[in-house]
């Protein structure tokens, strides 16, 4: 006979649903690791695609949380995939992957909307991590790796034909002078710690400012946000 639970222990939390992946990649094995190794830590693969094309198909018919989206795929690469599913899906999550940790092709995709990048020799444990942590709606990267991908592509010639990189247009009229602050010291690439270090204020305080620019400038997330104060000068290269 099962016990009856003990009123002096509050309830643990619920546990959080897997995510449900797309994977997006025009090679087969590197589908097939990847579903291998989500699958045996409990995550739901709900699909495949070798292509943009596919991808962008796929995601509308099963509704994945999160993409894992490779960049240089055959008939729609996967910038033009993900420019299309954040369109029509924007809670879907991105991850990009590559095999170059300084691809314009993922600046591009961060401008886009992506959550952040992963490269295809990630480890296991890695990889079910990011797709977890991105599931949860943050972002993948560290700001300060996304800070060397701004600086090495920002002020690169958008027309120099090797790939577009749409830059993120926002009115920074909108933020209050504490607010611009705390996005300036965000394009630096410091953590909410770091930024409540340096304004004296409680970290509590500064998620509060980091939610409201993101709601003001319609950012999904911190790499939007290093590239964004690029992109306006806010933070220029050689800054610390």
């Amino acid at each position: 006979m099962k016990a009856p639970p003990d009123p002096a222990r509050p309830p643990g939390p619920a546990p959080l649903p897997s995510p449900r992946v797309l994977i997006a990649d025009d090679q087969e094995l590197i589908r097939t690791g990847f579903r291998l190794i989500l699958t045996a830590r409990g995550i739901d693969v709900v699909g495949e695609a070798a292509d943009g094309a596919e991808a962008v198909a796929a995601e509308r018919r099963l509704r994945p949380n999160v993409v894992l989206m490779d960049i240089r795929m055959p008939t729609m690469d996967g910038l033009e995939a993900t420019r299309r599913i954040l369109k029509y899906s924007p809670h879907c999550r991105v991850l990009m992957l590559t095999t170059f940790d300084l691809d314009r092709y993922v600046y591009a995709a961060l401008t886009l909307g992506a959550s952040g990048f992963l490269l295809k020799d990630v480890t296991a444990d890695h990889l079910a991590a990011a797709v977890r942590l991105v599931d949860t709606g943050d972002a993948l990267l560290a700001p300060s790796i996304t800070r060397r991908l701004v600086q090495r592509f920002a002020s690169a010639d958008q027309s120099a034909g090797d790939g577009p990189t749409p830059a993120i247009h926002r009115n920074l009229a909108a933020l209050t002078p504490r607010e611009l602050e705390v996005l300036t010291l965000l394009g630096r690439g410091l953590s909410n710690t770091e930024l409540a270090q340096a304004l004296t204020l409680s970290e509590a305080t500064i998620k509060t400012h980091v939610a409201r620019i993101f709601a003001k400038l319609a950012l999904r997330d911190r790499a939007q946000a290093v590239v964004l104060a690029y992109e306006t000068g806010l933070v220029t290269p050689g800054d610390t």
